[in-house]
């Protein structure tokens, strides 16, 4: 079990890894071993996930999700097997977490009475001074 937050909990059997090669530095290794990890996981049938976490991650994932609700997380960032795993597993934790946390309702707010009159003050100001520039006379 990878404890994401401490109300979620993301079991390990629900994750699919694979392996391919990677681009990039490494020199003839590059070549030979498959150090790039691809990491799956089915977002839209996890039981991990409460329903509105499910939809922010969801919504966070953008192109890294599949129309399945498969999330796709792609790590080649190193040489080594084991540290792009670890480096897939962190961002995957991450994203999660930054799914988990609820976004603050706007409460919408209204002008006080001082800035209308303030506003209301200028815009009179300012129609003052075009109506001194116009050429028309009174005649």
């Amino acid at each position: 079990m990878i404890q994401i937050t401490r109300t979620i909990f993301l079991d390990e059997r629900e994750l699919e890894e694979s392996f391919v090669r990677a681009s990039g530095p490494g020199g003839q290794n590059v070549n030979k071993v498959s150090t790039a990890v691809e990491l799956r996981w089915n977002v839209a049938q996890s039981p991990a996930l409460p329903e509105p976490v499910r939809a922010r991650l969801m919504k966070l994932a953008g192109r890294r999700l599949t129309l399945d609700g498969i999330l796709i997380i792609q790590a080649d960032q190193f040489r080594s097997q084991d540290r792009n795993r670890a480096d897939a597993l962190d961002r995957l934790i991450q994203l999660v977490r930054e799914a988990a946390i609820a976004p603050i309702p706007r409460r919408p707010t209204r002008p006080t009475l001082g800035s209308k009159k303030r506003r209301l003050e200028s815009k009179g100001k300012r129609g003052d001074l075009k109506k001194l520039r116009s050429n028309k006379s009174d005649d």
